[in-house]
């Protein structure tokens, strides 16, 4: 394997679909660029939609990275491709975190942004959908930080937080299951991305 070390780099994951795992890697990749870093954005998998966002934000293209596709052998040169002339490379994920393809010819998990965190020994930001939890929160993610230890969870982002008393809550329970809460994000009702039946609305549409 050729080695990635050289490039900082995370995997942006998520418990499930529809926690924000765009959103806030959108987020993330803007803001980073905002500083002056050269951004290399990836998408875990085959969607074209999501890059369009992440493009947007670093100002440079967003690149798939899809094992199923591609093979194992072709995912660490495709990454050092993108990642060309960037200062850090983030990568979206796809699905839950070990969400993989599920087919008899392959392992549990094929493909999963899990197999893919391992591969480039990236950590992971979990992206977790807070908005109908309180102490739970731990529990949820003691089990992702737990279910594999090749899996590096380096921290979460609280998405959807309620109120400040909401926010105290989820951050006490996490810092006692020992998982850094590297931010929150509030839940704002009239901010949202509209979606249809294969995921987002594409950018090109919204501008």
């Amino acid at each position: 394997m050729v080695s990635t070390h050289r490039i900082p780099r995370i995997v942006v994951a998520a418990p499930s679909s529809n926690a924000g795992k765009t959103s806030i890697t959108t987020g993330l990749i803007a803001a980073l660029t905002g500083r002056g870093l050269t951004v290399s954005p990836h998408k875990v998998g085959p969607d074209y939609i999501d890059p369009g966002y992440h493009g947007l934000a670093a100002g440079r293209p967003g690149r798939n990275l899809d094992k199923w596709l591609v093979g194992e052998d072709r995912i660490t040169p495709l990454f050092l491709h993108g990642a060309r002339g960037a200062d850090v490379a983030v990568v979206e994920g796809v699905m839950g975190l070990f969400d993989g393809a599920a087919h008899a010819s392959v392992e549990p998990g094929y493909g999963s942004t899990a197999q893919l965190a391992t591969h480039l020994q990236a950590p992971v930001v979990l992206v977790v959908d807070a908005a109908s939890q309180a102490r739970s929160v731990a529990a949820l993610v003691h089990g992702f930080a737990t279910f594999d230890p090749a899996v590096r969870i380096g921290g979460v982002v609280l998405n959807r937080v309620g109120t400040d008393r909401h926010e105290a809550i989820l951050r006490e329970a996490l810092g006692a299951a020992g998982v850094p809460v590297l931010g929150a994000v509030r839940r704002i009702e009239d901010l949202h991305t509209p979606s249809r039946h294969l995921g987002l609305v594409p950018a090109a549409e919204r501008s």
